[in-house]
């Protein structure tokens, strides 16, 4: 069986990118991307795919939780493959695919974990199946049914019904420090417009790169 996509094509007319109207500082242009995502109801705009690498390639979607100058913030259990991954290569890739919007904002960049502190702040707003959840759940094990999960679950539902629920310590925050962003918005006759910021000392060139 085979699918032929040749003719499965689009022109992309929404928008385009003018180098001189970009703000000087790419966390201040994605932040007002971010809200334009948000104003066009796009759906988990902080979606993002993390690309990860060692002696393997793993990518898969996880949500942006917080970003600022110091970079963008995911959590995940540290005992994951992704986590095991960024362990040997601290080194990451994100993609936010706002395709309704006609965009991509690709960043590359080195990752370190955020402080404990802070992973705690975020684990203590969540919702408190979502804590249990992530007591519950050993991230990228594998298991023979759900109901093992399930069960799981049940079993530490019980152990924290009363009081609040512990920070694990194998749970918590990654923060991807971008050397390079990129803004991309698709253009008629595939001529897009690509945006790239680099970091240079202690500020940020940017650069247009031909599609």
């Amino acid at each position: 069986m085979t699918g032929d996509l040749s003719n499965l094509r689009k022109e992309y007319l929404k928008s385009g990118i003018v180098k001189d109207d970009l703000k000087s500082n790419p966390i201040e242009q994605f932040s007002l991307w971010f809200d334009q995502a948000i104003e066009a109801n796009i759906i988990e705009p902080s979606a993002m795919s993390l690309a990860t690498s060692d002696d393997y390639i793993g990518i898969r979607t996880v949500l942006l939780k917080f970003f600022d100058d110091k970079g963008f913030v995911f959590f995940t259990n540290y005992e994951s493959k992704k986590s095991k991954q960024l362990q040997n290569n601290p080194q990451a890739a994100l993609l936010f695919p706002w395709l309704a919007l006609e965009r991509q904002v690709k960043i590359i960049g080195s990752v370190e974990k955020i402080t404990k502190l802070e992973s705690l702040k975020y684990f203590s707003s969540r919702p408190k199946d979502s804590q249990i959840g992530a007591w519950a759940s050993q991230q990228s094990s594998k298991i023979s049914s759900r109901a093992i999960l399930v069960d799981q679950f049940a079993v530490m539902k019980k152990k924290f019904a009363n009081g609040q629920i512990p920070l694990p310590e194998f749970w918590g925050g990654y923060r991807v420090v971008p050397q390079s962003i990129e803004f991309w918005q698709g253009r008629e006759s595939r001529l897009h417009d690509r945006l790239i910021y680099e970091r240079k000392d202690n500020g940020w060139n940017i650069s247009r790169l031909s599609p």
